[in-house]
């Protein structure tokens, strides 16, 4: 499952040792990752498990943070009916491709940082210029994304999708498209945060907008509190407003921490450093294409609902935005378990990085277990909780009914997945997630979506079992891979 970016690559100012092990690791505080756990037997298990819980919940927490954002637009928007919501769901499909462009460079500010506080704990001047070349980097690619989503409603007519829907989705992102290069400009900022060990600045930031974004929706969606009625115009006109808010937050924030502001990161924009731009792209590149893989599996199974009608759009969005929500669970675990296989394995403890890399794939079964027990149990309960007319929309909650099946059987494949990918970045293995994933999704799902629904006419069922397939493939190959090279150490 694919919502928003992985954290990429960071760690913590900390000894020489433990900056050479964890520059390729997730952005985590290295001096809260907890001792590394030796021995054997039950107690080490336990043990490692604990400080797993420890790490991988503030994680949780922020994604659950950014997930609550888009959850009340989706609700709000299905208050206007299906025909709005299937808009919204293709409209942010483009935006979130686009998105993903530039959010590649910017993934590489945190390891960049990492990098230089390992070998140069008191190197201010080239961590500025980092953030310096990151924010360069948003400027440069911002431009020319901008001007392609101006283009949104022809990209989707193009596409094969209806033109009322293509209609709705371009006046949807004409103005949801003004956020994005402050959407990535929070992204630099929470990346050089959390590299300094200081996550629960993004965290608050993203607490607040949550519901700063809430009020604006109701606000402009509706019209309330002396606001016109604007529809889905007002819903991209607040998701671009809390996105401008995000990044103005943590501009105020990094002015504010002593231990951010210290690194004076906003002086002289205007100075290049070429070698660190050029450094910015090339490590962006593989952490920007291991997202648009997987990314673009999921898009591209909104655009072929999009020819099935707008219930199926609309439908599709509601079983999406479910699982979405519990992703956010094993990938908070997985986070966490890049740190504490990085630690294992850069004291060669095998015994160690197998422990913490397992460990984090049972916890992480376990709840996708859970969570899909409850959505087989009450799917319809969950699909009427998106419209406050349901009588009208009884075709829509009965295909999210379907689709929310396939979802609840998914759920541990999806949460095996991304547990295994980060695990392999804890072994400083980035590559190889990157061609599992295309492997995975490209060579595996997408047929599966297309044979399923257009050669055997299941239309939108087809697509979610492909989806389940892909994930299925690639979460055999992830764990398959960590058992692999673990068995190195």
């Amino acid at each position: 499952m694919y919502l928003a970016p992985l954290p990429c690559a960071a760690s913590g100012p900390g000894n020489k040792r433990k900056a050479r092990v964890m520059t390729d690791v997730a952005e985590l505080d290295l001096a809260k990752a907890g001792p590394r756990i030796s021995g054997q037997g039950l107690e080490a298990w336990i043990a490692e498990s604990r400080e797993l819980l420890k790490l991988a919940a503030p994680l949780v927490l922020t994604q659950l943070a950014q997930m609550a954002i888009m959850t009340t637009d989706v609700i709000m928007l299905g208050r206007l009916g299906k025909t709005a919501l299937a808009s919204a769901a293709l409209g942010n499909t483009v935006f979130f491709f686009t998105w993903l462009i530039g959010c590649g460079p910017v993934a590489a500010v945190a390891p960049m940082i990492a990098q230089i506080l390992g070998a140069h704990p008191r190197d201010r001047a080239g961590v500025r210029a980092v953030v310096r070349m990151g924010f360069w980097s948003v400027l440069m690619v911002s431009l020319p994304l901008l001007t392609f989503l101006l283009f949104t409603e022809q990209v989707l007519l193009l596409l094969g999708q209806e033109p009322e829907l293509a209609h709705g989705a371009g006046i949807f992102v004409h103005y949801l498209c003004i956020g994005l290069p402050f959407s990535l400009g929070y992204q630099v900022l929470r990346n050089y945060s959390t590299a300094l060990s200081r996550p629960n600045a993004s965290l608050w930031v993203m607490v607040v907008a949550i519901f700063f974004n809430a009020a604006l929706d109701y606000a402009l969606i509706f019209g309330h509190f002396g606001f016109p009625r604007l529809e889905l115009r007002g819903a991209g006109i607040a998701s671009a407003s809390s996105y401008t808010f995000s990044f103005l937050a943590m501009v105020l924030a990094v002015w504010l921490i002593p231990e951010l502001r210290k690194y004076r990161v906003f002086r002289r924009f205007h100075r290049a450093h070429w070698d660190h731009l050029r450094e910015v792209f090339r490590l962006g590149m593989p952490i920007g294409l291991t997202m648009i893989f997987e990314a673009m599996l999921f898009n591209a199974a909104t655009l072929i609902m999009g020819t099935f009608g707008t219930a199926a759009v609309a439908a599709h969005q509601i079983a999406m935005n479910v699982p979405s929500i519990t992703f956010m669970v094993p990938l908070g675990i997985g986070m966490a378990a890049t740190v504490r296989v990085g630690l294992a394995a850069g004291a060669r403890d095998g015994d160690a990085v197998r422990r913490a890399g397992y460990s984090a794939m049972i916890m992480a079964a376990s709840f996708m277990t859970a969570t899909g027990i409850l959505l087989s149990l009450f799917p319809s309960a969950i699909a009427n909780l998106y419209f406050a007319d349901t009588a009208h929309n009884q075709d829509v909650i009965a295909l999210a009914i379907v689709f929310l099946h396939v979802a609840a059987a998914f759920q541990v494949f999806d949460g095996l997945q991304v547990v295994g990918a980060l695990s392999l970045r804890g072994l400083k293995d980035a590559r190889a997630p990157m061609w599992i994933a295309g492997f995975s999704y490209w060579l595996g799902g997408f047929p599966v979506c297309l044979w399923l629904a257009f050669g055997m006419k299941m239309n939108g069922f087809g697509i979610w079992i492909g989806l389940a397939f892909g994930l299925f493939v690639a979460a055999v190959t992830m764990t398959t891979r960590f058992y692999v090279l673990s068995r190195r150490y």
